[in-house]
This record gives C-alpha cells, sequence and structure tokens, in this order.
C-alpha cells in the first residue's frame, strides 16, 4: 500500500432529496470531491440491508445490497419510475439525520413500482443476474418475502417446517411467494447495476473503495438460516452462545453483540468454503476490504445464550491462520486491513503479521497518560492505516470536548493543537503526518463538527447510523484545503 490518503463516510450520510444517501447524483459529486481533496481512498461501512437498530453490521445477508441506496432519480432516467411516484413522498425532513422508519415505510413501495414496470423488461437480464449469483440471490429472495410473510418476525420464530427449511414447505413457499421473491431480487439486479456504475466511476478517478465486513453474521439473516449447520446452534437452530467482546473501555459489562458463533471444525473440514465465497463476493464490491474484528478470527469471546451482559463469556481458539491460508489458496491475494482494535495477545499479533495485512491505530486512543501507547504517532511502522478515529468513535471536536481531561491536555500538548489552525484540523495533521502508509479521517472531523454528528455509541441501541451531511459543506474550498494539507504531507 503506497502511501495515501482517504476519507470515512457511509453511504447512508451522503446528501439527498429523499431522506438517505443513494448511489446517484450526489455520491458522484461526493467523487469529485474526493479526488479535488486528492485522496486515493473512499471508506464505506457494510451496505447490506439494515434491520432491527439499523446497523449495517447487523445486516440479513452478507452478499446482499442495501435496497434503500438504490437511486430514484436514477430509475426515474430509466423509465422505471415517473417523478410524481416519488416527489411528494415523506422520506423524513431533517437533512442531517436519517428516518429509517419512514425510510422502509415510503420507500420501499416506491421501489415496488419500478418492479412492477421493470419486471417484463428486464426478464432477461434479471435471468442471467441470478445464475452469476446462484450462490445467495434465490435464497436472499425466499428469505425477505418469508420475512414479510411473517410480519418481519426473524427466522427463529417462524412455522417449524420453513424455520428448519424442510423440503415440502419451502416448495409450497416458492410458489406461494413467487412474486414477492421476484421483487426483492429484482432490487438486488438495481442495486448492482447502480453500485458498479458507481464504483466504476470512482475507479476512473483513481479511488478505490475501501469496505467493510462484519466478522459474524446476523442471527436474523439468510445466512444464518440456510447455512445453520456452520454456526454454532442446538438441534432447533437455537443458538448455544453468542459474540460478544469482554468488559473493555467502551463498557463496563462488556458488549454483548448476540451473532451466532461459528463451527469453525466444520468449516475446516469444508476448507472454509462458505468465508472464501463471502470474500470473493466482498472483491466484486470493494477494492480493499477491511474486516472487522479481525481478533476474533484467533480467539473470540463466546458468551452463553441468554445472557443479559457479555461479562459472562470465554475465550474460544479462532481458525487462525489456515482461514488465509484457504482463501489466499483460492481467491490468491486479497488487499485486506486487519480491524485489530481491542485487547491484542501475542497469538493476534502475530497471526496479523502472519497474514502481512496492515492492522489498525486509531489517534484518540494515543492520548491516556498512565502508560505508553502504541497509538502514539512516535511508535508507528509505516505498515498500518492511521485513522483519527472510526464510525465507533466520537467525533474529534467531541472527544476533545468530552474526553478526559487529562487525556485531552495531553493531545493538545503532543499534537501542538491551537485555535487558530484549528484543534481539528491539528488532529488531522498528527494522522496525515505520520507515517503509516494510510491515513484516514471521517468526513465529520474534516468538518469540525461535534458529537451530535457521532455515527455509533458502542452498546447503545438508539441513535445510531443516522448522521447525514448537509450538501453545502461539500464546497471546493474544504476539497482543497484538504488537499494542501495531503500534499504537503507526501499523500
Amino acid at each position: 500500500m503506497e502511501r495515501s490518503s482517504g476519507i470515512l463516510m457511509h453511504i447512508s450520510s451522503l446528501p439527498s432529496p429523499y431522506g438517505i444517501g443513494s448511489f446517484g447524483k450526489e455520491a458522484y459529486e461526493f467523487i469529485d470531491f474526493l479526488s479535488i481533496a486528492g485522496q486515493k481512498y473512499w471508506q464505506i461501512l457494510p451496505i447490506g440491508s439494515t434491520g432491527y437498530g439499523d446497523s449495517p453490521y447487523q445486516s440479513f445477508s452478507t452478499f446482499a445490497g442495501n435496497p434503500f441506496f438504490i437511486d430514484l432519480q436514477l430509475l426515474k432516467e430509466e423509465d422505471l419510475l415517473e417523478a410524481r411516484d416519488f416527489d411528494n413522498i415523506d422520506f423524513g425532513d431533517n437533512p442531517t439525520k436519517v428516518d429509517y422508519s419512514k425510510i422502509f415505510e415510503n420507500k420501499l413501495p416506491v421501489l415496488r413500482k419500478a418492479f412492477e414496470n421493470g419486471k417484463i423488461r428486464y426478464g432477461d437480464e434479471v435471468e442471467a443476474f441470478k445464475k452469476e449469483n446462484v450462490l445467495w440471490v434465490e435464497d436472499y429472495g425466499l428469505y425477505m418475502a418469508l420475512k414479510f410473510h411473517f410480519n418481519s418476525k426473524s427466522w427463529q420464530e417462524w412455522e417449524q417446517d420453513i424455520k428448519l427449511r424442510e423440503q415440502e414447505a419451502i416448495h409450497y413457499y416458492k410458489e406461494r411467494l413467487k412474486d414477492e421473491i421476484d421483487y426483492w431480487i429484482f432490487l438486488q439486479f438495481l442495486f448492482f447495476i447502480q453500485w458498479n456504475r458507481l464504483k466504476n466511476y470512482a475507479n476512473d478517478k483513481g479511488i478505490k473503495i475501501i469496505g467493510d465486513i462484519p466478522i459474524y453474521v446476523a442471527e436474523d439473516s439468510v445466512d444464518a438460516w440456510v447455512n445453520s449447520e456452520i454456526f454454532l446452534f442446538d438441534e432447533y437452530n437455537r443458538p448455544i452462545h453468542v459474540a460478544g467482546c469482554p468488559p473493555d473501555g467502551f463498557s463496563e459489562t462488556g458488549q454483548l453483540w448476540g451473532n451466532p458463533l461459528y463451527r469453525w471444525d466444520v468449516l475446516e473440514e469444508r476448507g472454509f468454503d462458505w468465508w472464501v465465497e463471502r470474500i470473493s463476493g466482498s472483491m466484486r464490491l470493494y477494492d480493499v476490504i477491511r474486516v472487522d474484528h479481525f481478533r476474533g478470527l484467533e480467539s473470540y469471546w463466546a458468551v452463553p445464550y441468554g445472557e443479559q451482559t457479555a461479562e459472562g463469556g470465554n475465550w474460544l481458539k479462532g481458525p487462525g491462520i489456515k482461514l488465509f491460508h484457504a482463501i489466499e489458496a483460492q481467491l490468491g491475494h486479497v488487499e485486506i486491513i486487519a480491524e485489530d482494535l481491542g485487547f491484542l495477545t501475542p497469538d493476534v499479533i502475530a497471526l496479523r503479521e502472519q497474514t502481512k495485512y496492515p492492522g489498525m491505530k486509531v489517534l484518540q486512543f494515543a492520548f491516556n497518560i498512565w502508560e505508553e501507547s502504541d497509538y502514539l504517532p512516535h511508535n508507528y511502522d509505516k505498515d498500518c492505516v492511521v485513522y483519527t478515529g472510526t464510525h465507533d468513535n466520537d467525533t474529534v471536536m467531541g472527544w476533545l470536548q468530552n474526553g478526559p481531561r487529562d487525556d485531552v491536555a495531553f493531545a493538545k500538548r503532543y499534537l501542538h493543537l491551537n485555535e487558530e489552525e484549528g484543534v481539528h484540523w491539528g488532529f488531522i495533521r498528527g494522522a496525515w503526518s505520520s507515517v503509516g502508509d494510510l491515513a484516514i479521517a471521517q468526513l465529520q472531523d474534516f468538518l469540525g463538527l461535534g458529537s451530535e454528528a457521532r455515527m455509533n455509541t458502542p452498546s447503545t441501541l438508539e441513535g445510531n447510523w443516522h448522521w447525514r451531511v448537509k450538501k453545502e459543506a461539500l464546497t471546493r474550498e474544504l476539497a482543497e484545503k484538504i488537499g494542501g494539507l495531503t500534499k504537503l504531507y507526501g499523500r
């Protein structure tokens, strides 16, 4: 990875007149903004369908895309919609916040009109799309049709015959819900057309997309329903243990994520086939893949199902280097960033070094006055990705205003932060001037926004994933200022 820099902002945070960011005009303009700013990377969060809690890390499918990102104006240009189909719909009236309930209630019916207008016209192309994505797309279509049939309940609460995927039940529902299944597949067809065009535009501008894959899938997902044999389920497909992490700086009781855990022994016997397919799918979506919670592939925290906190878990061994050998053997070299944050044992560090993947350094974690931190820039090796903060952190301004007083004072001394430059700019300069090969900051940090613009607060369910940038904030002046800093530090 050459010396370079990028900006972290999710698709949902793009400006748009329709309540949530999409693959339309504003996305192309943001790529132009990145180009003027001299950036080589655009980092986004997972782009799968979101459910309860709106978290992109709890998706209905590890392969499918979020239909909320399909752009309505582009569908109008394809004669799949008319302006009257969506111009007076209430998608939310706050330009800085996504209202997911209104998007869910009002965008899906508009997309259904596009399906009705296009299902015959694009019939042959959709069939070709189904063949290209035979490993997942029909299962996804059936799953989503069943979710709506069963009033949005998780598959764990469906009738027993279809929950356990008895063949007679599958055949019955495929016949009964055929049009609904076709609708969900058609949305994936539209999603991938629009995403691939946008990604190609970014690549043509010299900008690579860094995508993000969670280590785990959601319990409420087609992945868990279809591939129950690779998850730690009992004979009724109920979880035995679930994922989380032990008590840490984010939470005194740990983080109880609740995702099903893998049966790594079964996956190893199968050559890690499902994981290889998953990485292969991500390679088609992104140029670089950030593997979230990388340390869980060495050892992971397993919490007995039904626990109210993550305190009662214990560490179990993951697949280690064997998984990455299987990926490389079948897919060749894959550009991966290892999210190696959290409690790192010598074994976790050794695994990352074996893979030769760059790890992460988060500048907000550097300024603990009680110990010498590996996140201080003078301790970096070149082979790392330096962040001012991630989607799980407060913004730089939020941290400077609300962080531990002594730590903030240390940061101000170390980075020579001053009001004349702008303290958030001084913080970004700390990342850009470091020896780390790649430096990334959230867009919120370039804009100097406070905690109101925070994307996620771990261990909380309310108020996350909502932030959006105002269109007027993405000025040429800002892009050129970012570009000047980027050029100054040879990125």
